[in-house]
């Protein structure tokens, strides 16, 4: 037994939904490793239900495993608004999310965030950044006047499967921008922010 399995025997099983979606998204999306996951969607329900926020913004929907884990972890009345930028995705996404038990919490949008999202006219209570690592700077700012004070910004792959400290990468336009936000987000005195080892990299921001 690994060290990941153990862990994974110990944390919360991973819904059959979930699996089949997971599943599914591997089997049927040329990046399947970008799925959250057991591990990363559990820990995303339990900080959602930790925060307990009203409105939630994602940037970056992919197969939408990450919105159903997000959205198990809302209270009644809570909504969360994801964007997908790759309109190749909807066939697959949509009937994932429509069918899945929390459908009636998830607003999904396909369209670009940096620009649409603020046209909601909502202030939000959390937002998880997950779309192209190249605008990682620039979905932070975008978030960051429609975010409450007190509010959380969770940012997926930080570490860069280690890329961020392997100097051959330094010409990997993805790389660089993990690499340029981490450094952003570290000299931001308007935030408080902790990277967490989990997965790829998951940095907990939260606005002050």
């Amino acid at each position: 037994m690994t060290l990941d399995d153990y862990i994974l025997q110990h944390t919360e099983p991973e819904p059959d939904y979930l699996y089949r979606l997971w599943r599914a998204t591997n089997l049927h999306t040329i990046h399947g490793r970008m799925v959250s996951g057991h591990l990363q969607g559990r820990l995303l329900k339990m900080l959602v239900a930790m925060i307990r926020p009203k409105r939630i913004l994602e940037v970056g929907t992919f197969s939408g495993y990450s919105a159903i884990s997000m959205a198990e972890g809302l209270e009644e009345g809570g909504r969360l608004y994801t964007f997908e930028i790759n309109d190749e995705m909807e066939d697959f996404t949509r009937p994932w999310i429509e069918g899945s038990s929390v459908a009636d919490k998830i607003e999904f949008i396909i369209g670009d965030a940096l620009t649409e999202a603020p046209r909601l006219g909502i202030m939000f209570d959390m937002a998880f950044i997950d779309g192209d690592k190249r605008t990682y700077c620039e979905t932070y700012e975008m978030v960051m006047p429609i975010l409450r004070p007190g509010g959380f910004i969770l940012a997926d792959n930080t570490l860069w499967d280690g890329h961020v400290i392997d100097h051959s990468y330094d010409h990997d336009r993805q790389t660089q921008g993990i690499e340029t936000f981490n450094d952003y987000i570290a000299r931001d005195d308007r935030v408080e922010q902790v990277i967490l080892p989990l997965r790829d990299g998951l940095t907990l921001i939260r606005k002050k």
